[in-house]
């Protein structure tokens, strides 16, 4: 068994630069920034066997908190513009409206920000539905051009499941190849 080397007791200083570090390489959210120097003294906590660890680890998540706070105060850390960037590439891998919110959620960006900067369109629905029917060669893209009641109803049940309201993935289903590719070449410039 290989034996690893205890981790080195995170200071507010080595914190501050593992963030920036971390920045260096990926676009992040406060939460999200917060939650990897949190895992950081998770690991150091977990391997260190201290009896006042556990104090010294709440404490210095309470500066992990503020290295955050101050990053995003400073600009470096821009949870709109992360919000703006994820929803969009989200949109254009073909996520549903639902879908996609779900995703800014679970990275940390709010709920009222998240509406903000995805607002409820439905021609962008009908694309990024489009998108997906195309990954999953369902409806327009399907290989062969007829399919049964029950191919339909299953692919209607995949995009429902998607997150696609049901007047939206059936509208994506019903369209033309070549106008459905044309709406998707349109949606992604």
């Amino acid at each position: 068994m290989v034996e690893r080397p205890v981790p080195a007791v995170p200071t507010p200083a080595s914190l501050h630069e593992a963030a920036l570090r971390y920045l260096a390489r990926f676009a992040a959210t406060e939460a999200g920034l917060r939650a990897v120097l949190v895992r950081r003294i998770d690991r150091w906590a977990r391997a260190t066997p201290a009896e006042d660890t556990a104090s010294r680890a709440e404490a210095l998540k309470d500066e992990a908190r503020q290295i955050a706070a101050r990053l995003a105060a400073s600009g470096l850390v821009d949870d709109a513009a992360y919000a703006q960037s994820r929803a969009s590439a989200l949109r254009r891998a073909g996520r549903s409206h639902r879908a996609t919110l779900a995703g800014l959620a679970a990275k940390g960006i709010g709920r009222d920000l998240a509406r903000a900067t995805l607002p409820d369109d439905p021609e962008a629905e009908l694309n990024a539905a489009l998108v997906l029917a195309r990954k999953r060669r369902i409806g327009p893209f399907r290989r062969d051009a007829a399919a049964d009641l029950a191919a339909k109803r299953k692919e209607l049940a995949m995009l429902a499941r998607a997150g696609f309201p049901q007047p939206v993935a059936a509208r994506a289903l019903a369209m033309d190849a070549e106008e459905a590719e044309a709406r998707i070449q349109d949606f992604r410039r």
